[in-house]
């Protein structure tokens, strides 16, 4: 299986590809992260790629693996990343 792809190496890429600095690519690279994780609580959609969402994950009972002993897991939020059906067609191919 290949190597996923470095910060660098997408900077590179996208420096490329839009005929710009590397350093003005890696500062664009480094807003859509800024604005993701700041936009997050209100649903952030990368379009064609997928969102990012806010889930309220109800409490519930658990196991301790080591003991057996069951515990409870409280109520949290989490952040979940939902993939655009155009991604995963992209990638997996359609059936």
């Amino acid at each position: 299986m290949a190597k996923p792809l470095t910060k660098s190496q997408i900077t590179s890429k996208l420096a490329e590809k839009f005929d710009m600095p590397k350093k003005n690519a890696a500062l664009v690279l480094e807003y859509i992260a800024q604005l993701a994780c700041e936009q997050a609580k209100n649903t952030f959609t990368l379009p064609g790629l997928g969102k990012l969402v806010l889930v309220n994950r109800k409490a519930r009972m658990g196991r301790n693996p080591a003991t057996g002993a069951t515990i409870k897991i409280p109520a949290k939020k989490v952040v979940k990343f939902r993939v655009a059906k155009a991604a995963k067609d992209a990638i997996l191919g359609t059936k």
